[in-house]
């Protein structure tokens, strides 16, 4: 497949291939066949891209303050690799496709192969889309037209937040693509609408549709126009569908407004407000989201759960729906707004007349490519893979690409110099985007297929929690050497299923978890300076997590595993490795609901017991300030004390000879455990982490988690 990507650090616009994507549960696979440009969204995708990094920071002061707070924890070096590292993983641009589905994933049954379909897909020739998230096109509306549904639905979920009644007057400010889209949605709610904007050529189409008109580029005084318009009683309300980083629409909005009138903001604009202008009137203010209910809510958009009809009238499928209605009627005619028609191949001069062109409205792309010739599942990246002189290293594969992958595990797996052969993602571009970077051979969505591969004999695994078990004892099976980033599995069945696996092998594949901090500089000095230590230890690890929502995938138990499982099993094996002694015993408690509210299991303190005496605790504290030390490791023994914190400072205590190791860069041991894991295979050696160590770690995780959500 061939997909557009928005490069967000130098802001080039590109047209790339990839591997096309694997059709999954819930999700329909599409070929496209025209997809529109969203003049607002995109343009400022595109003109955020091309700015300095200082015109970025100006535009996003919030990210600023995460990055200052990034800065105080982790360091500036730390801080400014993780900037650079996001800001250059490129961006899919898109979200109005049209197409014809290709395949049907399971329990997506209510479409078939061969329905033309809208979805909110990306400007790509092949798309993967949530079930709820598309909508049969009929018959009587052309692919054109239907390219214009998405956005019209952002406009159409405004209009239904302002709940229009029939004669009401209404003021559209901005009617670039959405105002004008909004424009006639108002109209066939039978509401008079005037329209305002500084752009001629856009007002004339809006009277063109039935509007009346207002320019203030002109000196035309929009609140007077709406006051007129209203015939002197105040507007009932008015929509904003400008972007402008000025306060006057708003302010604007109120003062044309009736008593008790509604401003709906589908737009951006700035939001200084005077409390007077609201207060007086009792105005009602609401911020829009996007297409509608269901928006932003993975249980609707990836796992196909659907709102009942009876309790949510109009989800944003709905939504879709009614616009495709009302273009079937002739009540929305989108014919005069389409402006531009431009091959999918020649994108980067689409996006140069969005740039260019102010005018521009409605840009088409079309996609005339054979849809069997974009199915390829796997694409070659370089003729020569990303090699070494040494033809013995590892030949690596690499089964998922998110930020942690691309941005850590990768580049450090690289370093060892081992053969980066193929990566592999479920989505396609990924693959593509970072395994050029890295210089891996090949790129794919065929995991299976890579596994097994006789070309290649190590895996990495670093997938979503749920995949892992299967993917490490699939490869496993395969006779591959396996590391996996943690968690090894999120259940007592999964690690049962992985232990299996090893065994049949009789320990002549290496299985490895990414149990990092072990092999962080500092920590194996906390490990040296322990060895001459032979009396029990107290051990007190904190990690002061920050909150996560409790919607996000690495909470739900059956995706993520929770964070127990999935993040605080570093501190149980940190634990492990520097007692040095098996795991007798455990104790865990979590904080309390309150006041009817369910607090997630990621505020806990777990107390381990060790077969020397040793003990100690560890707080996963998710109810912390960002500006405290992320994770602090103290040990006590022999009248002695180390403190760590952050992986930058140690600190010891009463140590003879030692006082402090501090870094300039924080380095929780990432590469150097990849360079253990590579050398350990290349030169028959052990597994850094002997497997009895790993199972014990995952086994006593799952049993604290089990502890844990028993109270």
């Amino acid at each position: 497949m061939r997909q557009i990507l928005q490069d967000m650090a130098k802001g080039g616009t590109t047209v790339r291939k990839a591997p096309a994507p694997k059709a999954k549960v819930n999700h329909l696979l599409i070929n496209t066949t025209i997809s529109l440009i969203s003049a607002g969204t995109e343009r400022m995708l595109v003109d955020f891209g091309k700015a300095s990094y200082l015109d970025k920071a100006r535009q996003q002061p919030e990210k600023v303050k995460m990055v200052m707070e990034k800065v105080q924890a982790d360091g500036l070096m730390t801080t400014v690799e993780a900037v650079r590292s996001k800001l250059a993983q490129p961006l899919p641009l898109g979200y109005c496709n049209v197409g014809v589905v290709a395949e049907v994933g399971q329990g997506a049954g209510s479409f078939k192969v061969g329905d033309r379909v809208v979805s909110n897909g990306p400007h790509a020739d092949v798309v993967r889309v949530g079930k709820n998230l598309c909508a049969k096109v009929p018959d009587e509306v052309g692919d054109e037209e239907a390219s214009f549904v998405v956005a019209a639905s952002i406009g159409l979920q405004g209009v239904r937040l302002a709940q229009p009644s029939l004669g009401e007057c209404y003021v559209v400010t901005g009617v670039g693509l959405i105002g004008l889209l909004t424009v006639q949605l108002l109209r066939a709610h039978g509401c008079r609408v005037l329209a305002i904007d500084f752009d001629d050529d856009k007002l004339a189409l809006a009277k063109q549709f039935g509007a009346e008109t207002c320019n203030p580029g002109k000196g035309e005084d929009p609140i007077a126009a709406g006051m007129s318009f209203s015939r002197g009683a105040g507007v009932d309300a008015v929509i904003i569908t400008a972007s402008t980083k000025e306060s006057s629409p708003v302010t604007e909005a109120a003062r044309m407004s009736r008593k008790r009138g509604r401003i709906v903001l589908v737009g951006v604009t700035g939001l200084e407000l005077n409390r007077a202008d609201f207060y007086e009137k009792e105005l009602t203010f609401q911020v829009s989201c996007s297409y509608g209910p269901g928006r932003y809510d993975t249980a609707y958009e990836e796992q196909g759960q659907d709102y009942p009809i009876g309790f949510v009238r109009w989800t944003e499928q709905r939504n879709f729906e009614a616009v495709l209605d009302m273009m079937a009627s002739g009540l929305v005619d989108v014919k005069p707004l389409i402006t531009h028609r431009i091959a999918f191949e020649e994108a980067p001069s689409a996006y140069e007349v969005l740039t260019t062109d102010k005018a521009a409205l409605g840009i088409l792309l079309q996609y005339s490519s054979e849809p069997r010739s974009r199915h390829s599942s796997t694409v070659n990246l370089n003729e020569q893979s990303a090699g070494t002189a040494d033809a013995q290293l590892p030949v690596v594969g690499f089964v998922g690409a998110g930020n942690y992958a691309s941005r850590v595990l990768i580049p450090a797996f690289k370093a060892t110099g081992a053969q980066l052969h193929t990566l592999a993602t479920s989505g396609g571009i990924n693959s593509v985007v970072h395994g050029e970077k890295a210089g891996f051979a090949k790129a794919t969505t065929d995991t299976q297929a890579m596994i097994d591969n006789p070309a290649i004999n190590t895996l990495a695994v670093v997938t979503q929690h749920n995949t892992h078990a299967r993917f490490v004892s699939a490869a496993l099976t395969a006779g591959k050497n396996v590391f996996v980033e943690k968690p090894l599995a999120i259940n007592l069945d999964e690690l049962q299923q992985v232990e299996s696996a090893y065994y049949q092998t009789n320990g002549d594949a290496h299985l490895m978890v990414g149990f990092n901090r072990r092999f962080a500089p500092q920590v194996q000095k906390i490990k040296g300076l322990l060895s001459s230590v032979k009396e029990p230890k107290s051990f007190i690890m904190t990690m002061n997590a920050g909150a996560i929502p409790g919607d996000h995938w690495t909470q739900d138990d059956q995706v993520g595993g929770g964070r127990i499982i999935g993040e605080a099993c570093h501190f149980i094996d940190l634990m492990r490795f520097l007692a040095d002694s098996e795991i007798t015993g455990f104790t865990a408690t979590k904080m309390g609901n309150s006041a009817g509210v369910e607090i997630t299991e990621d505020k806990a303190s777990i107390t381990l017991s060790f077969a020397d005496g040793s003990f100690g605790t560890i707080f996963y504290l998710a109810n912390g300030s960002a500006s405290f030390p992320k994770e602090r490791v103290e040990v006590f023994s022999a009248g002695r004390v180390l403190q760590l914190d952050n992986f930058r400072k140690l600190r010891g205590f009463g140590w003879p000879g030692f006082k402090k190791m501090n870094l300039w860069k924080q380095d929780k041991g990432q590469e150097a455990c990849a360079a253990e894991f590579i050398k350990a295979i290349h030169q028959g050696k052990p597994t850094p982490i002997p497997v009895d160590e790993i199972f014990e770690v995952a086994r006593v995780t799952l049993e604290v988690t089990e502890l844990l959500r028993n109270q």
